[in-house]
């Protein structure tokens, strides 16, 4: 920054003021070399006086405590102060508040009052700066571009991945509903083949206790048959026995007499009886 300290001037424009204002002046004055900014402008501010040199000096005061924004605005008002100067302090002010554009044309209008080498220097430097930032800026919007390029990329990965899972999760619960169908069809087909197994031994066993009381009805059966067949065997001895008692009788008869023509005639249920065409001897 190029400073120019007018308290001189200030002082010349306060020739007719009291001894306060002087003695403010030495103290605004004191307070600035001692650093102390603030109170020095504060203490200008103070004066109840209107020049451009004490603008300036408040505007130098203020721009030391990096308050810019009140050091343009003092810088503005000291008009009347050289406009070169004043536009190289602006600049100046421009320049910490990183507003490269505007310090580029305040330096840029100083040049063309008056050419300087420290506002030349400043200038350049703006410049530089501002290339810089866009530089700078516009790596940073590559890289926000690239940071969103990779967070979208990551979000897509999250989601396919997500999308996996569930396919995966619905899958494996597909697997289950059906091995727990299949279980419940194996469970009831087993349910299904006991039953028939069970019917099936039951029938077997109907059938064995039917072919059981059919073969009982038929060994009783036969033992009704077996008892028939003494009586009747009975029956056909005694009728054989007749027989032959009548042929023994018949033989003894035939010993004593000519064979007759005809015997008797020995039938089924006709016992001892002639024939009516028999003849006796």
């Amino acid at each position: 920054m190029r400073r120019v300290i007018l308290w001189v001037i200030s002082m010349a424009t306060l020739l007719h003021a009291g001894l306060t204002d002087f003695k403010t002046i030495k103290e605004a004055k004191q307070a600035y070399e001692a650093k102390e900014y603030g109170k020095s402008a504060a203490l200008l501010n103070s004066l109840d006086v209107k020049s451009p040199e004490k603008q300036y000096d408040i505007g130098n005061a203020f721009y030391k405590d990096k308050k810019y924004d009140e050091a343009i605005k003092a810088y503005e008002k000291a008009e009347g102060v050289d406009d070169a100067t004043r536009l190289h302090n602006i600049g100046n002010s421009q320049f910490q508040k990183k507003e490269w554009d505007k310090a580029i044309a305040s330096y840029e209008k100083a040049l063309e009052m008056r050419e300087d080498e420290d506002t030349r220097f400043n200038l350049e430097l703006a410049k530089k700066q501002k290339q810089k930032e866009e530089e700078q800026k516009k790596q940073d919007q590559n890289k926000d571009q690239q940071q969103n390029k990779d967070e979208k990329q990551k979000q897509d990965q999250n989601q396919n991945q997500e999308q996996k899972d569930q396919k995966k999760k619905q899958q494996d619960q597909k697997n289950r509903d059906q091995k727990k169908k299949q279980d419940k069809q194996n469970k009831d087909q087993k349910k299904k083949d006991q039953k028939n197994k069970e019917e099936q031994k039951e029938k077997e066993g109907d059938k064995e206790k039917s072919d059981a009381q059919k073969e009982k009805k038929s060994q009783e059966k036969k033992g009704d048959k077996a008892s028939d067949q003494p009586k009747e065997q009975k029956k056909m001895n005694k009728e054989e026995k007749l027989k032959e008692q009548e042929l023994k009788r018949l033989m003894k008869k035939m010993g004593q007499k000519k064979t007759p023509t005809m015997m008797y005639q020995m039938g089924e249920g006709k016992k001892g009886q002639r024939s009516e065409d028999a003849k006796p001897w």
